[in-house]
Order: C-alpha cells, then structure tokens, then sequence
C-alpha cells in the first residue's frame, strides 16, 4: 500500500524556520510529482509549494514565494520543505501529496495520494 509520512512540524517564534519531511512507501518516488498544501482552521486546503517528477521544477504560491523553499531527494524517497521567515499566517497542517502527472497542478484533487499532515504553529 502507499504510504506518505509527514514529519517535522512544530511550535517555533516568528521570523523562526522549520524543514518539512515528506518520506515515501509503495510507490516508484521518483515517478511522482510531490506538493505540499496546508489547511487552517475555518480555510480551505490550499497549494503551498510543488516539486516536479522529471526535471525539478517547481512551484511556490505567491504567499510563500522567497520564504520557502521544496526539494526531493529521490535516493531517500523523501521531499523536503524548508520554512524560514515564517509569520502567524503560516500557521496550519501541512499535508504532503502525491501526483502521477507530469505536470505540476495545484489543484488538491489532481493528486492521488495524501499524508497525515503535521502541524505547524507560528507564535507572534
């Protein structure tokens, strides 16, 4: 079966970071494209940051573009986020997703497989 962990949330200060994990199983990693989104509370799930499965591209929503930063390494079976100048806004639970196409989408439902989510919260 195919699993997506994510793992490396947690409390930390504005202006602060974090690096997010997401580590794959059950699926041929690096034939997929990976996206991270996260959802707050009373808000829908929203596109974060994509990594593509050919050539690495990427993309970054505007609200994160110049702070975060996403990228795999396939040996691992792992995609990585790293937050750093991260603001209350960014508080949510971050999900790692998986995509067969070959194009990076957006669109939460374009994506097949889902992990747990970890939280991350941003104290003012």
């Amino acid at each position: 079966d195919v699993q997506l962990q994510a793992s490396g949330g947690g409390l930390v200060q504005a202006g602060g970071s974090l690096r997010l994990s997401c580590t794959a199983s059950g699926i041929t990693f690096d034939d997929y494209a990976i996206g991270w989104f996260r959802q707050a509370p009373g808000k829908e799930r929203e596109v974060v940051s994509c990594i593509a499965s050919t050539d690495g591209s990427t993309y970054s929503a505007d609200s994160v573009n110049g702070r975060f930063t996403i990228s795999r390494d396939n040996a691992k079976n792992t995609v990585y986020l790293q937050m750093n100048s991260l603001k209350a806004e960014d508080t949510a639970v971050y999900y790692c997703a998986a995509s067969a196409r070959l194009v990076l989408d957006t669109r939460p439902d374009l994506y097949g497989y889902w992990g747990q989510g970890t939280e991350v919260t941003v104290s003012s």
